[in-house]
């Protein structure tokens, strides 16, 4: 798009002092945040309304974004949720019969600062070589130095209550009457007889775990993420799902605590943050990642038969493989550093993905992960 479509000069700047110059195409002002990269080629609505990426400000690595537009159909929450956005070039039309708004105007009327003319190739080998870092992005005529300053002075992740801000406040059930989520195949209740019931702890849920686990006939009732192991039980569940979410897991020590006691009487899946937080309910540790595994190429092996399956990945902390306990077996490992993707419980009827089996707009490869938890809770 040619640069009189855009509103003012823009800059990122970076806390180690590296600047990048584009232009504003979203909300103008200044934010900072982490910044990080995802290469997926698509699905960057999806990005944006991911709560994972709550309190960071995110680069699309692929060159061209926009192209598709904005639809109602493609959110993974009811509003963008990243602090900034940072793209190198924005389409100059949006062709879709789904879009209802192009990319600008979605990112200029949800408030969220945006430049685009970044060499984000750049910028991401910067990010692979020199680590995670905090940014400022700056649409409003900031300085330079007063960003930098600014970047340098923001808190990091591991400082922020990020969960609390994207956990529902009350107890709901997700699509009780299955209009949402019939796209996706045969409901529970076409199935015949009782829905199982599944209590799943929101952490900053995506809005397609819900979907599909809703579409594999059982009843999904949200709780928020401080709920007690006592009030989830009072629910009588037949299963317990721990979502995604941002942020540090390790602080999120209360979480934990419930986690150790449901895992002693219900079958329990997790997911990403869910994931992080079973491991360390058994014992584990959990580390920050040098720049996180974001995009929807990721390779794992599932240890268990070989298979390579590419997944969608979301996340800037790991399970520490050292000093796992005994009773946890890994299940599936990430190819391209070797870490942690999956585990169980060698007794319990426990398992978490590190990927993302929901992934939307894909790979659908690790699509049956839910099939398999709903067939476990079955029994």
């Amino acid at each position: 798009m040619p640069a009189s479509s855009f509103q003012s000069d823009a800059f990122l700047a970076l806390e180690d002092g590296r600047i990048f110059h584009g232009f504003s195409i979203g909300a103008l002002g200044n934010t900072v945040g982490e910044i990080c990269f995802n290469t997926s080629m698509s699905g960057y609505q999806e990005v944006l309304t991911d709560p994972s990426y709550r309190g960071q400000i995110v680069t699309m690595t692929y060159p061209l974004i926009g192209n598709y537009g904005t639809g109602l159909e493609d959110v993974e929450s009811d509003h963008p949720q990243v602090n900034g956005f940072v793209i190198e070039e924005l389409s100059r039309v949006d062709s879709s019969w789904r879009s209802s708004e192009d990319l600008q105007a979605y990112l200029g009327s949800h408030g969220i600062p945006a430049i685009c003319g970044i060499d984000t190739r750049s910028l991401t080998r910067h990010l692979r070589t020199q680590g995670a870092m905090r940014a400022c992005l700056c649409t409003d005529g900031s300085d330079e130095v007063s960003a930098v300053a600014r970047a340098k002075g923001a808190p990091r992740l591991e400082e922020l209550d990020l969960v609390s801000e994207v956990s529902t406040k009350k107890t709901y059930e997700w699509d009780p009457e299955c209009k949402e989520s019939i796209q996706y195949g045969m409901t529970g209740r076409s199935r015949g007889g009782r829905e199982p019931v599944v209590v799943l702890y929101d952490f900053g849920v995506k809005r397609n775990i819900l979907r599909i686990l809703r579409s594999h006939g059982v009843r999904v009732i949200v709780v928020p993420f401080k709920t007690s192991a006592e009030e989830a039980l009072a629910l009588n569940p037949d299963g317990i799902f721990l979502s995604n979410g941002p942020g540090d897991p390790a602080v999120l020590t209360q979480v934990h605590e419930t986690a150790r006691r449901l895992v002693e009487v219900k079958p329990v899946f997790g997911i990403c943050l869910g994931h992080q937080i079973l491991s360390l309910a058994f014992g584990a540790s959990t580390f920050k990642l040098k720049f996180g595994h974001r995009g929807a190429n990721q390779p794992v092996q599932d240890l268990r038969t070989g298979r390579v399956l590419i997944t969608s990945q979301n996340h800037g902390y790991a399970v520490q493989e050292e000093g796992l306990p005994s009773d946890l077996e890994i299940t599936h490992r990430h190819l391209n550093d070797g870490t942690v993707a999956g585990i169980r419980h060698r007794d319990k009827n426990v398992t978490a993905v590190q990927f993302h089996p929901e992934a939307s707009p894909g790979p659908h490869d690790s699509a049956p992960f839910f099939e398999e938890f709903v067939t476990a809770i079955r029994g």
